[in-house]
């Protein structure tokens, strides 16, 4: 894979690390590794493909980059539930972390730093939320949110908010949540917080591998994979987050499936420039992924959108371009009958510079098609998804619209988009749809 800035040019490697910062610490300066504060000014840091948007930081202490990027593709090694070898941790680590770094299940040499010290990029540990109405005052329709409904407590976290903080600890319907985005990998995912007994709140360490996310506890400093939700370095190397159903849609369809949900407020206690995208053209279809080293299969673009879905070790990625032809995918995985359904009106999240005026890539998930001992069949009939068996009308979140099964709900599976280089390096096994 062709590396996005040459090594030999510091000035070129200083901008790279400058988009990692933007999409893990947008208002992280590249001359410091600071913890944020809602006061001070942000150093101004030249780069071509990135739009500095107005914030506020407060630099304390200085960034040095250790990590030099790779002049070839390296050969990424998938984790482990077996410890590796004591080997010694990445550099710096031991002095942020008390995390026992003798127990790990990956290569040490697969993380690189971002540019941030540990929880560098806030996470949200005490988020507000307002009603749908007042949320509409600063909300596009077409702008992208996860979606997280649980025991009728329906929420909406928009990715506006998300970009700049990557984790919110939230309870949804009483029950202790964390839910997640990392911009490098476009992977918005929703886990429960508590395990074997104990309830985590979770924090970024401002380091990457394969580009994704590394989240730490704070109750044990066990790093964990935002992609895959495992345990990969500490106490807790091996255990398995348990993956929540978690869709990315618009605003529009959230509001209009529940217009009494609650939406996560920009009342966060940072100021942030809520709404603006700070690596614009990111998601550039022939452009390359940041910061990851490894090699990507040529199936895709690296930068291809896929919806993804492991089930009973069965992998299987949908690439977007397909969705957006078929609307609508009956498929098997892991033996279980499935249905995909696309629809147009939600808006990239990494394309221009305001996140409401990018490019429609609409929103895509995935339901059993097994209701009530039926196994149903869909269609796409031109404008509407309908079943074959009562020509009932869906929507894309699952619901019958209309039709002899109008208000019956699928069951969610958990789908999570990525990009392609993203999916394929924690999933090379997959399977890739195609009609």
């Amino acid at each position: 894979m062709k590396l996005p800035f040459p090594k030999k040019s510091l000035y070129l490697w200083l901008m790279a690390g400058s988009l990692t910062l933007a999409a893990c610490a947008p208002v992280l300066a590249i001359e410091s590794a600071a913890q944020y504060t809602p006061e001070g000014t942000p150093a101004e840091v030249p780069n071509p493909t990135i739009t500095r948007m107005e914030d506020t930081v407060e630099a304390t202490e200085e960034f040095e980059p250790t990590i030099e990027p790779a002049e070839t593709p390296i050969d990424i090694p998938t984790a482990t539930n077996t410890p590796l070898p004591e080997e010694e941790p990445p550099p710096g680590t031991e002095r942020e972390f008390s995390t026992d770094f003798s127990i790990h299940s990956i290569p040490y040499l697969e993380i690189l730093s971002g540019g941030p010290p540990k929880d560098g990029i806030p996470a949200i540990d005490n988020p507000k939320f307002v009603s749908v109405s007042e949320a509409d005052d600063w909300l596009e329709d077409v702008e992208p949110v996860i979606m997280i409904d649980r025991n009728s407590d329906s929420r909406a976290y928009p990715i506006q908010i998300l970009m700049w903080h990557e984790i919110v600890n939230d309870e949804v319907g009483d029950d202790p949540i964390v839910v997640t985005f990392c911009p490098l990998c476009n992977t918005g995912i929703a886990f429960e917080r508590t395990v074997d007994g104990q309830v985590f709140d979770f924090g970024t360490t401002g380091r990457l591998r394969n580009s994704n996310l590394i989240m730490y506890d704070r109750q044990t400093e066990t790093w964990w994979q935002q992609a895959t939700g495992e345990g990969i370095a500490g106490e807790m190397t091996g255990t398995q987050l348990v993956f929540l159903p978690a869709a990315m849609i618009s605003w529009k369809d959230f509001k209009t499936a529940h217009p009494d949900g609650l939406v996560l407020s920009r009342e966060t206690g940072f100021s942030r420039a809520y709404g603006n995208n700070p690596y614009t053209g990111y998601d550039n279809i022939n452009s390359s992924p940041f910061l990851f080293r490894g090699d990507t299969p040529d199936e895709l673009p690296a930068m291809a959108r896929v919806l993804t879905v492991e089930l009973n070790g069965d992998a299987v990625a949908y690439p977007n371009d397909v969705l957006q032809e078929q609307h609508v995918v009956n498929d098997r995985i892991g033996e279980t009958e499935v249905v995909v359904i696309w629809q147009a009106g939600t808006a990239s999240a990494l394309d221009e510079s305001k996140i409401a005026t990018s490019s429609d890539v609409g929103a895509a998930n995935v339901f059993s098609r097994e209701l009530d001992g039926q196994t149903l069949t869909f269609i796409y009939d031109g404008s509407i998804i309908i079943d074959e068996q009562t020509g009932s009308e869906w929507d894309v979140l699952g619901k019958a619209v209309s039709g002899e099964l109008a208000g019956k709900q699928l069951e969610p599976i958990v789908a999570i988009n990525h990009f392609w280089f993203s999916w394929a390096a924690f999933m090379p096994e997959t399977r890739i749809y195609q009609p």
